[in-house]
């Protein structure tokens, strides 16, 4: 039996991507359900916000595709998958948990003073940006 190791830096980069994804997600999520207890309106916006973490999962998906390609082309080594999709996958994973934990606080914050719900997604965004820099950085490499 051979281990086929084409297959092993793209699973990578999407299982973590993945995993942080929901991280991030549950713990905005368990915000969300008890902002929304004792709130009367406005639960969409906390729902919205606490699904921000999955798009780390997305970018895990796309890269996941495109390391897979590259390697059957011959453009990327098995190893060097290995290595991009454990350091990618790694980056997005520890984003989606800190953005998930930057949407619970925006959350509870909203709930506070519903009126700097849209200033919360400014650190969200920033800790987004990490893991945009990460993907398209990690597209440098392919």
């Amino acid at each position: 039996m051979t281990i086929d190791l084409n297959v092993v830096g793209p699973a990578l980069v999407l299982g973590l991507a993945c995993m942080g994804s929901s991280v991030g997600c549950g713990i905005a999520g368990m915000a969300s359900h008890a902002v929304m207890a004792r709130i009367d309106e406005g639960h969409g916006k906390m729902i919205g916000m606490s699904a921000m973490p999955s798009s780390q999962a997305i970018y895990g998906f796309i890269l996941m595709l495109l390391m897979y390609d590259a390697i059957k082309a011959g453009s990327l080594s098995a190893i060097g998958g290995i290595g991009i999709g454990f350091s990618m996958g790694m980056a997005f994973f520890v984003c989606s948990i800190w953005q998930g934990k930057c949407c619970a606080t925006g959350i509870q914050a909203s709930a506070k003073q519903p009126a700097i719900y849209g200033k919360c997604y400014a650190a969200i965004g920033i800790v987004e940006s990490f893991a945009l820099f990460a993907f398209v950085f990690s597209l440098l490499l392919l």
